[in-house]
């Protein structure tokens, strides 16, 4: 059975679908702060609480014959985490150290991490390798790579294989589950409640960065493409622990996903120009190249389909 906490959240509800259907058990533990109960796969086990909380994890532990985690609970707001900094290192750091010292003390050896891009910073020229040196530029950021390094060393002192997977920008839905966000700070989903009449108009954060059109770039993946890296990292050798970059290699201006979404929903997208955001760097894009060496996963779906799985699951709502 597999472990997969925050899998009341988009990413996690969504690996923890793809595992169900492939013959998987799974246990979910969520705490339903910013998720929702009726993402959960009906036929997960699903435990209700936190993650500081050591005397549930010992029971989780005991109860379930678990034998594999994939970590996806955390906050993962940028300008909250600048906010309130401390709020981030206790729920993304010090509750994924309890997961941990648990998931170590239980005897289990596989780990897998769901990490960001803003390991990074804003410095690193696009395509981003892993190799390129990691200088977060806010808490969020700070936490996660806080935890890789943790990982590392769990691995180095204990012999826990571990991969910690960095997402660029997830989008997109499955048949079932898509993005519920509240508040909602994603591009795709924020583009969509225009066409769909739920907002007057996109903001664009400045149109003067030296792209081609002159708005920010990023590396859409679509989020079933992201699941199916968890389940290869999952049954990956021991040996290729690490961190990897999850990405299509491949990067879309804001403009390129407004007109994605005009061209596939068929309604009008009203836009505001207004200034940059401190921080936005013009281009982020992954070298995905050690994942699809290493562990033989590659994107399959284009920005297209992301935007028309995420078109389609929000009409069903």
């Amino acid at each position: 059975m597999l472990l997969v906490t925050g899998g009341a959240g988009y990413i996690g509800s969504i690996v923890a679908e793809r595992l169900l259907r492939q013959g998987q058990d799974v246990c979910v533990l969520d705490n339903l702060s910013r998720s929702y109960r009726d993402a959960v796969p009906e036929k997960a086990a699903f435990v209700e609480g936190e993650l500081a909380d050591r005397q549930l994890l010992k029971k989780v532990f005991s109860e379930y014959p678990i034998d594999g985690v994939l970590h996806f609970a955390a906050f993962a707001l940028v300008g909250e985490s600048m906010s309130n900094a401390a709020l981030y290192f206790r729920n993304n750091v010090e509750s994924a150290l309890a997961l941990l010292d648990e998931t170590h003390a239980a005897g289990i050896d596989r780990f897998v991490f769901s990490s960001t891009c803003a390991v990074f910073g804003d410095k690193n020229p696009s395509p981003i390798s892993e190799e390129l040196p990691k200088n977060p530029i806010n808490p969020y950021g700070e936490s996660k790579l806080a935890i890789e390094k943790a990982l590392h060393w769990y691995q180095q002192c204990h012999g826990m294989s571990y991969f910690a997977l960095r997402y660029f920008n997830a989008c997109g839905a499955s048949e079932e589950r898509g993005e519920r966000h509240e508040p909602e700070t994603h591009l795709i989903p924020l583009v969509l409640n225009v066409a769909a009449g739920e907002s007057e108009a996109i903001r664009i954060f400045g149109t003067d960065y030296p792209t081609p059109d002159g708005t920010c770039i990023r590396d859409y993946i679509h989020v079933e493409d992201l699941a199916e890296a968890h389940i290869q990292a999952l049954h990956a050798e021991p040996s290729l622990s690490g961190c990897y970059n999850v990405g299509t290699g491949r990067g879309h201006s804001v403009r390129e996903v407004i007109d994605t979404v005009r061209r596939v929903s068929g309604r009008a997208v009203p836009e505001i120009v207004t200034d940059r955001r401190p921080g936005d760097p013009p281009e982020l894009v992954a070298d995905p190249g050690k994942i699809q060496e290493q562990l033989g996963w590659k994107a399959d779906r284009d920005l297209e389909a992301a935007v028309r799985s995420a078109w389609q699951f929000k009409v069903r709502q």
